[in-house]
């Protein structure tokens, strides 16, 4: 994941440079709520089994009951907009990777 985002990072900062003052906000806005979602995605896929999504989903701070109903799911993209994964794997944590916010107001 720490590559992936390195990767992310120096990439999201040219859109950044090239798009930061487009008068446009709400399609930045939009952008980057679906990379929020599709990282969610990929985290996802990469805990692959059950148990270790639980696990890991237990390691964030989410409930036991939470954590065991979407452990069980499957469907990355439609999980990745799920409350549990929102929480788990918030915009701050993404923050903490360093990968950069698209928008200027946080």
């Amino acid at each position: 994941m720490e590559r992936m985002a390195e990767e992310l990072s120096r990439y999201l900062r040219g859109w950044i440079g090239y798009f930061g003052k487009c008068e446009t906000p709400s399609v930045l806005a939009s952008l980057e709520q679906w990379l929020g979602r599709r990282l969610r995605s990929a985290i996802w896929k990469q805990w692959k089994r059950g148990p270790t999504r639980f696990a890991d989903l237990r390691q964030r701070d989410m409930g036991k009951d939470l954590a065991a109903q979407t452990a069980g799911s499957t469907g990355p993209w439609r999980l990745s907009n799920s409350p549990a994964l929102s929480i788990a794997l918030s915009n701050a944590y993404f923050d903490s990777l360093g990968i950069p916010r698209l928008t200027v107001d946080r």
